[in-house]
This record gives structure tokens, C-alpha cells and sequence, in this order.
């Protein structure tokens, strides 16, 4: 029982993490959307063009969706096949998460970890820039959220298998 409830607490300091950089991320999306009013404003009212305010909001944009995605994920915001799903019983909702996440999640997040890091390392080698002269000059750093990504993901894949065992391994009675 005890190798249990550590699981159990793993779990939940899993989704704590991921759930206060979600949160955390999701201001962007109020930044994105005050850059990509401003942009707007300045290029049609003033007729001022920036391209590191444009090359910011694909910044913001990107950043935001790989730092929520886990939390998404925790909180139940993912696209499902509800259809089946939402009027099965908790058992056989734990057995779709538990395959979902081991035979699906992990694996393709760690496929994509194996094929990020070379492709991130060779950017930091270089410190790699925008194309345009006026850019962000930190490519490098936007790439960087492709391993974040998949590590937070795996982490909440992990999280979600181990409360569907959880579920799995209760008696009948206790459910």
C-alpha cells in the first residue's frame, strides 16, 4: 500500500508542476492577442510594420501551446472519441488511459525527444537567429520547447497511467 500512495503522490506533484506552468502560460495568450493588436494598430493606423513584434506573437503562440498541452492534458482538454468514452464506467476509462498513455503517449513522446535534442543541440551550437535581419534572435530558444514539450507530456502521460492503475487495483466493493 505504501509503494501505492508514493505513486499516487508522484502523481500528484506531476500534475502540481504541470498545472502551474500551464497556468502560468496561459497569459500568453493575452500577451498574443495585446502583440497581435498592436501589430495590427501599427501597421494599418500608423503604417508601421515590425517584424519582431509578428515573429513575438508566433513566439508567444508557440510557447503557449507547448507549455499548456500537459495541462491540457491533465485536465481533461484533449480530443477523445467521447462517443465511447464519456458514458463508460471508471474502470473501463481506466483502461483506455492506461493503454492511451503507455501504448501511445509515451512512446511518441519519447520518439519525439530521441529526434528533438540533435536537432535542438545543433540550434544552441549556433545560437541559431531569425532569417530577417530585424528577427528575434533567439530561434534557438523557441526550439527548445519542442524536448520541454515532450518531457512535460511524458511526465503527465506517466501521471495518468499511474491514477488509471490506481483505479485498476481497487476492489470491486471499494469502487
Amino acid at each position: 500500500m505504501a509503494f501505492s500512495s508514493r505513486m499516487v503522490g508522484l502523481a500528484d506533484r506531476i500534475d502540481r508542476l504541470n498545472g502551474a506552468i500551464g497556468r502560468t502560460a496561459a497569459w500568453l495568450a493575452l500577451a498574443v492577442a495585446l502583440l497581435q493588436f498592436s501589430v495590427v494598430v501599427l501597421r494599418y493606423v500608423f503604417g508601421v510594420g515590425s517584424i519582431w513584434l509578428s515573429e513575438s506573437i508566433v513566439y508567444g503562440h508557440a510557447t503557449l501551446l507547448m507549455l499548456a498541452a500537459a495541462w491540457t492534458l491533465k485536465e481533461g482538454g484533449h480530443v477523445r472519441v467521447d462517443v465511447f468514452y464519456e458514458d463508460a464506467s471508471p474502470r473501463t476509462k481506466a483502461w483506455v488511459n492506461l493503454f492511451g498513455a503507455c501504448l501511445l503517449l509515451l512512446p511518441f513522446m519519447a520518439v519525439l525527444l530521441y529526434f528533438s535534442l540533435p536537432y535542438v543541440a545543433r540550434s544552441w551550437a549556433i545560437l541559431e537567429r531569425s532569417r530577417e535581419t530585424s528577427g528575434i534572435p533567439a530561434v534557438f530558444l523557441l526550439k527548445t520547447l519542442i524536448p520541454l514539450f515532450a518531457v512535460m507530456m511524458a511526465l503527465q502521460g506517466i501521471a495518468q497511467a499511474i491514477r488509471a492503475w490506481d483505479v485498476l487495483r481497487m476492489p470491486a466493493a471499494a469502487r
